[in-house]
């Protein structure tokens, strides 16, 4: 199916260019919005029909008698229709439908993949500060990005998955001493207890540890405990590498790894944040006022100027994300997508600003940055706002815990990320139509189901005769399959994962009532062969799709 598109497009394209010259490029196939309309509808007659001071309807009328008469037309083509105003309908023959089912069974996982193009991409997420147990929050941002890098990689593209986390600065301070006063034995609530300490149970469960003099490993640091409560220091290096290794268990438990972690202490003694900061200098992108350095970012359509560095000599948090883009772009990511909360939204003028400034050559627009919002969660028809361990937020591996990795994954990418999510845990866990999830994993378990009651080897499907597959259920199950590969590469230009979630539902809903309306395992062997290899090929791309999000197949529910 999806070479016979593409050898349909190639005749539209040149009988286009014939009509106009140069409207051969824009020559594109649109999905009608009344399926019974056809295949594929085409607009370029009424888009040519004002250039060239014609009908729209007498364009169509000659693009369809040229169409009709190209070779791949008269192959795979039953029908050509105008409506309209110069809507030109495409309606497919049977056999030329039944070919998805034979390039889903004969590229199998590779179904909708794109060849390498030696292309680089790094998508950086999560890049949680080690100060305490991820959130729902991380969790939405965990499932994005590893979708995104998913997607991605189905349409060649070469991914690297990359962790940022300050492991310096105030909240780092803050996590030392809070856990160094629960080591000396002090309590939320006691006399002296600071109004900006760390509450949460897991930082009495770092202290113990530590006076335990335990060591702990995370994936990219280790460190042992002296077991000295005086020992600031040490207490801070320990409770970061222990908040690090909790974080790599909450990942583990989310099938989610990083190819890479990169600290923002690096950037100051690699001394990439003062070579930023003196080029942007240099270039006369800044001037002082006041005590501090400004960077001139309205140049570059910031709303205003900012402070990179302040009167008391620090820098600001955006100076750092500048020299670490620069040097993400000279470690050869031409490509560039941040997945970050809603809450960063003011930083994105101010680091494309500095990159410009710097002048390195980054183009405009870099990077690419996906926001989303934060997660409300419901249990028993209330909010939950907190977890015991970590004091103030629910976390990440209290919602796997409750429910479970794949309805996690699949419910946090199931709208766009920047529209506001409620977590149904209730829902989460239920085994009908109602929860998605479910819904998608048992359309592959049926047709697993009757894949095992049949007993054959689904190799053999790929050369069976599928001309008895002439049913309405059937074309429309046939149909969803060969929207697949389009919607990949949709979803992956739009950094959309949800759009996979929607295809997975409407192609396990045309599973559904193609089981409801057909047998399968019927004694016509012709008939029964033919059905098997469809639902053998819905499975495939239920598979596919599902792995993208990250989600297990089941065989079995």
């Amino acid at each position: 199916m999806l070479q016979i598109q593409q050898d349909l497009l190639a005749a539209l394209a040149a009988e286009l260019e014939k009509i106009s010259p140069g409207a051969g490029a824009k020559a594109a196939f649109e999905s009608p919005k009344v399926a019974a309309h056809g295949d594929f509808a085409v607009t370029a007659a009424m888009q040519l029909a004002k250039p060239l001071k014609l009908n729209p309807r007498a364009v169509g009328e000659q693009l369809r008698a040229a169409l009709l008469a190209q070779p791949p037309y008269e192959r795979w083509v039953e029908a050509i229709d105008i409506a309209g105003p110069g809507f030109i309908n495409i309606r497919l023959k049977p056999e030329a439908k039944q070919q998805v089912v034979r390039e889903v069974l004969g590229a199998g996982a590779h179904y909708g993949r794109q060849p390498d193009n030696g292309q680089r991409l790094m998508v950086e997420f999560v890049s949680a500060n080690p100060t305490g147990p991820l959130h729902v929050g991380h969790g939405r941002q965990a499932a994005l990005g590893d979708a995104i890098c998913n997607l991605y990689e189905t349409q060649g593209w070469r991914v690297h998955r990359e962790f940022y986390y300050n492991d310096a600065g105030v909240q780092i301070n803050t996590l030392a001493t809070s856990t160094q006063l629960r080591a000396q034995g002090l309590k939320p609530g006691d006399a002296g207890w600071p109004e900006a300490a760390y509450n949460g149970d897991y930082i009495q469960d770092i202290a113990n540890d530590f006076l335990a003099k335990k060591t702990v490993q995370a994936d990219d640091r280790a460190f042992t405990a002296s077991g000295d409560a005086n020992d600031l220091d040490g207490i801070r290096q320990f409770a970061v590498a222990y908040l690090r290794h909790e974080q790599d268990l909450d990942l583990q438990a989310f099938a989610v790894k990083f190819d890479h972690y990169y600290l923002e202490s690096s950037l100051y003694t690699s001394g990439r944040v003062e070579a930023a900061v003196n080029r942007l200098i240099a270039n006369g992108k800044t001037y002082e006022q006041d005590g501090a350095l400004w960077l001139r970012s309205t140049d570059y359509g910031d709303d205003k100027d900012r402070v990179m560095r302040k009167s008391d000599g620090s820098y600001t948090y955006f100076v750092p994300d500048v020299a670490y883009h620069i040097a993400k772009w000279e470690r050869g990511f031409t490509k560039v997508v941040n997945i970050q909360g809603t809450d960063h939204h003011g930083t994105i003028a101010r680091v494309r600003a500095g990159l410009q400034a710097a002048d390195v050559g980054i183009p405009q627009g870099y990077p690419d940055y996906v926001l989303h919002t934060m997660v409300r969660v419901v249990r028993g028809g209330q909010e939950v706002k907190i977890s015991k361990r970590a004091g103030s937020y629910v976390t990440l591996r209290d919602l796997i815990e409750w429910t479970s990795k794949d309805a996690v994954r699949f419910f946090l990418l199931s709208r766009k990320p920047d529209t506001e999510y409620t977590f149904d845990v209730d829902l989460a866990v239920q085994q009908n139509n109602d929860n998605p999830v479910y819904y998608v994993q048992y359309a592959h378990a049926r047709i697993c189901s009757v894949l095992a009651g049949w007993g054959g080897d689904v190799a053999t499907l790929v050369e069976a005769d599928l001309s008895p597959l002439d049913s309405a259920p059937a074309q429309a199950l046939m149909r969803q399959l060969a929207k697949y590969p389009e919607m990949l590469s949709a979803a992956a230009r739009d950094f959309a994962p949800h759009d996979v979630t929607f295809y997975l539902r409407e192609l396990a809903a045309s599973y559904h009532s193609y089981y409801d309306a057909e047998r399968i395992l019927v004694d016509d062997e012709r008939v029964k062969r033919a059905r098997l290899a469809l639902v053998a090929a819905t499975a495939r791309v239920l598979h596919n799709g599902l792995a993208v999000l990250g989600v297990s197949a089941p065989q079995k529910m």
